[in-house]
Protein backbone atom coordinates (compact mmCIF):
# COMPACT_ATOMS: atom_id res chain seq x y z
CA UNK A 1 0.00 0.00 0.00
CA UNK A 2 1.05 3.39 -0.53
CA UNK A 3 1.57 6.03 2.05
CA UNK A 4 -1.27 8.41 0.84
CA UNK A 5 -3.41 5.04 0.82
CA UNK A 6 -2.72 4.46 4.34
CA UNK A 7 -3.14 8.12 5.47
CA UNK A 8 -6.69 8.31 4.06
CA UNK A 9 -7.55 4.86 5.53
CA UNK A 10 -6.60 6.07 8.91
CA UNK A 11 -8.32 9.34 8.64
CA UNK A 12 -11.23 7.32 7.41
CA UNK A 13 -11.14 4.99 10.44
CA UNK A 14 -10.87 7.88 12.84
CA UNK A 15 -13.79 9.24 11.55
CA UNK A 16 -16.14 5.50 11.73
CA UNK A 17 -14.96 5.54 15.48
CA UNK A 18 -15.57 9.32 16.24
CA UNK A 19 -19.62 7.97 14.52
CA UNK A 20 -19.85 5.47 17.17
CA UNK A 21 -22.68 6.82 19.52
CA UNK A 22 -23.42 9.91 17.61
CA UNK A 23 -26.83 10.96 16.62
CA UNK A 24 -28.06 8.37 13.80
CA UNK A 25 -30.59 11.43 12.58
CA UNK A 26 -27.04 13.38 12.11
CA UNK A 27 -24.76 11.35 10.60
CA UNK A 28 -25.07 8.33 7.69
CA UNK A 29 -22.09 6.57 9.54
CA UNK A 30 -23.49 6.26 12.57
CA UNK A 31 -26.79 5.16 11.15
CA UNK A 32 -24.97 1.94 9.47
CA UNK A 33 -22.99 1.23 12.59
CA UNK A 34 -26.35 1.39 14.73
CA UNK A 35 -27.84 -1.35 12.81
CA UNK A 36 -25.34 -4.01 11.32
CA UNK A 37 -27.49 -6.12 9.25
CA UNK A 38 -28.20 -2.53 7.40
CA UNK A 39 -24.47 -2.48 7.25
CA UNK A 40 -24.26 -5.95 5.66
CA UNK A 41 -26.57 -4.89 2.82
CA UNK A 42 -25.69 -1.78 1.88
CA UNK A 43 -21.94 -3.79 1.55
CA UNK A 44 -23.63 -6.16 -0.81
CA UNK A 45 -25.13 -3.54 -2.81
CA UNK A 46 -21.64 -1.98 -2.99
CA UNK A 47 -20.09 -4.52 -4.15
CA UNK A 48 -22.20 -5.33 -7.35
CA UNK A 49 -21.86 -1.64 -8.24
CA UNK A 50 -18.36 -2.62 -8.14
CA UNK A 51 -18.61 -5.49 -9.98
CA UNK A 52 -20.65 -3.62 -12.84
CA UNK A 53 -17.99 -0.90 -12.85
CA UNK A 54 -15.14 -3.41 -13.40
CA UNK A 55 -17.11 -5.02 -16.16
CA UNK A 56 -17.32 -1.75 -18.14
CA UNK A 57 -14.26 0.32 -19.45
CA UNK A 58 -14.26 3.59 -16.97
CA UNK A 59 -11.24 3.72 -14.52
CA UNK A 60 -12.93 6.64 -12.85
CA UNK A 61 -16.20 5.18 -12.08
CA UNK A 62 -14.47 1.51 -10.49
CA UNK A 63 -12.24 4.04 -8.49
CA UNK A 64 -15.42 5.54 -6.88
CA UNK A 65 -17.13 2.05 -6.57
CA UNK A 66 -13.91 0.69 -4.87
CA UNK A 67 -14.09 3.92 -2.37
CA UNK A 68 -17.62 3.12 -1.69
CA UNK A 69 -16.94 -0.79 -1.36
CA UNK A 70 -14.31 0.20 1.17
CA UNK A 71 -15.64 2.42 3.08
CA UNK A 72 -18.88 0.52 3.66
CA UNK A 73 -16.75 -2.76 4.47
CA UNK A 74 -15.25 -0.55 7.50
CA UNK A 75 -18.23 0.38 8.46
CA UNK A 76 -19.36 -2.96 8.81
CA UNK A 77 -16.00 -4.44 10.47
CA UNK A 78 -16.52 -1.68 12.92
CA UNK A 79 -20.55 -2.36 13.47
CA UNK A 80 -19.79 -5.78 14.10
CA UNK A 81 -16.71 -4.93 17.01
CA UNK A 82 -14.02 -6.93 13.87
CA UNK A 83 -10.36 -5.22 14.04
CA UNK A 84 -8.80 -4.52 10.95
CA UNK A 85 -5.62 -5.86 12.47
CA UNK A 86 -7.76 -9.18 12.74
CA UNK A 87 -8.03 -9.04 9.12
CA UNK A 88 -4.64 -8.17 8.50
CA UNK A 89 -3.42 -11.67 11.13
CA UNK A 90 -5.93 -13.69 8.84
CA UNK A 91 -4.10 -12.60 5.61
CA UNK A 92 -0.56 -12.82 6.77
CA UNK A 93 -1.81 -16.52 8.04
CA UNK A 94 -2.31 -16.62 4.68
CA UNK A 95 0.66 -15.91 2.67
CA UNK A 96 2.56 -18.28 0.89
CA UNK A 97 -0.11 -20.26 0.07
CA UNK A 98 -1.68 -20.73 -3.31
CA UNK A 99 -5.13 -19.49 -3.08
CA UNK A 100 -6.61 -23.28 -4.16
CA UNK A 101 -4.41 -24.86 -1.52
CA UNK A 102 -5.82 -22.04 1.30
CA UNK A 103 -9.75 -22.80 0.03
CA UNK A 104 -8.93 -26.87 0.53
CA UNK A 105 -7.69 -25.74 3.96
CA UNK A 106 -11.35 -24.03 4.61
CA UNK A 107 -13.35 -26.67 6.86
Amino acid sequence: MSDPFDAVLARLQATIAARRGADPSSSYTAQLLADPARAAKKLGEEAIETVIAALGDDADALAAESADLIYHWLVLLAAKGVDLDAVALELAAREGRSGIEEKAGRG
